[in-house]
């Protein structure tokens, strides 16, 4: 199978993660960069060996040197996807985009109409397709198992220090500058629920909110800092315990820890949470988006689905209920839990799963399986080894944004067939 060439477009956490599965695997090589910030667009560029006249400051200015590569991955941040996705869909790009597919409508439709013209596979990350725990829970309502599936409920535990990393004190804490949570976070459970169903719902309500994580929930003695607070050692949302207790764990590293700071020393880490948006007290940012949510879907057959997103749990694997008409399943993200209703049999399915549910751990396997069939998709020609497509992706976003607007207005939403 020929080596996929690749334009990375976006050399953050998550670009460097897809890109390096690329080369580790001997699929895919890095050809092209385009980074705006200037450290790690020399990192990455030592890291992937790319020519210097291959490394730009940013995906103008790789896309007005035409077509350099088979594919390209686009991992730049939320708002700023839709142009380089539909300037390099149509210079004949295949496309590896990082979720959300955009953060509006009319952009991620942009968005499909490109593929779809240009005739290019175009793979958002939605990640949570790929996984082992996945594709089994899957052949099990394929195969009948359970019968036909009559309700869902599914529980995604955000992780109490993974809000106040990423939603609170990071990139996706305002609507505004990202995108609401529900998109930026869950876009990943509403396609997967979708992927399960084999259909998208045709009515939504949701409720949800920003509950704690405000001025008004700050106790009286909080500074504006974890490092100036005399109340520090007993927040459960302190900086300084979070981010200097990843300097003891490899797995850490990486991310959080490098979202924060590319000094991994004590002094590096102190310096960051003194100057940087990772040292602020989680009562006092500029956050908006919500921290807990509720979306309920009912689809064109009457069964329905709940689905709950938290800040307040451990950062855990999705845990799954499904009840179909034959039978039961269970799923925690590594085992699940079978009931036959016309036997009363049980079994325990292990998918074998070993690594953890965050973007440290690669997402349960998914960050690994979505690179290598979309790498062997674009080698072989066959769109068909991708589990989603650009127009699958837009049905899922369109779900997510309706959700919103039924939480805004306390509104039942009926999507348009």
């Amino acid at each position: 199978m020929p080596q996929v060439t690749l334009a990375l477009v976006g050399a953050g956490l998550r670009g460097q993660s897809y890109a390096r599965r690329a080369q580790a695997t001997g699929a895919g090589r890095v050809v092209a960069l385009a980074e705006p910030d200037p450290g790690r667009r020399a990192a990455a560029a030592l890291e992937f060996a790319v020519p210097p006249e291959r490394v730009y400051t940013d995906w103008a200015e790789l896309a007005a040197d035409g077509l350099l590569a088979d594919a390209a991955i686009i991992a730049t941040q939320d708002q700023q996807h839709s142009e380089p996705t539909v300037r390099l869909a149509d210079q004949g790009y295949h496309i590896l985009l990082e979720k959300p597919m955009a953060t509006e409508d009319r952009e991620a439709a942009l968005i499909a109409e490109a593929a779809s013209r240009n005739k290019i596979m175009l793979a958002v990350c939605h990640v949570l397709r790929y996984t082992p725990y996945t594709q089994v829970i899957k052949g099990l309502l394929d195969d009948g198992r359970i019968g036909r599936l009559i309700s869902v409920q599914h529980l995604e535990p955000v992780g109490w220090w993974h809000q106040a990393h990423s939603f609170v004190r990071g990139n996706w804490r305002r609507s505004d500058t990202s995108a609401p949570m529900l998109l930026t976070k869950a876009c990943h459970d509403i396609d997967w629920l979708m992927y399960l169903f084999g259909r998208a719902p045709q009515r939504i309500s949701s409720f949800g909110g920003l509950a704690h994580f405000h001025a008004e929930e700050a106790p009286p003695e909080a500074a504006e800092r974890c490092l100036d607070c005399a109340v520090e050692g007993d927040c459960p949302y302190s900086a300084k315990r979070l981010y200097l207790g990843c300097l003891d764990d490899p797995s850490r590293t990486f991310w959080p820890l490098s979202a924060v700071t590319e000094d991994h020393t004590e002094e590096g880490v102190l310096r960051a949470l003194r100057t940087g948006p990772y040292g602020r007290c989680v009562y006092a940012c500029d956050n908006d988006v919500v921290d807990h949510q509720v979306v309920t879907m009912e689809f064109d057959d009457g069964a329905t689905c709940s689905f709950t997103m938290s800040a307040f749990t451990p950062m855990e694997h999705r845990r799954t209920q499904l009840l179909g008409t034959h039978g039961f399943l269970d799923g925690n993200g590594t085992t699940i839990r079978l009931v036959d209703f016309r036997t009363g049999a049980e079994e325990v399915i292990d998918t074998r799963a070993t690594v953890g549910a965050s973007a440290a751990d690669g997402h349960g396997g998914g960050d690994e399986a979505l690179v290598d069939d979309f790498l062997r998709a674009v080698a072989t020609g066959d769109p068909g080894l991708l589990k989603s497509d650009a127009a699958t992706s837009l049905a899922g976003h369109r779900v997510v944004w309706a959700a919103e607007e039924a939480r805004a207005t306390g509104n039942v939403v009926t999507l348009q067939s």
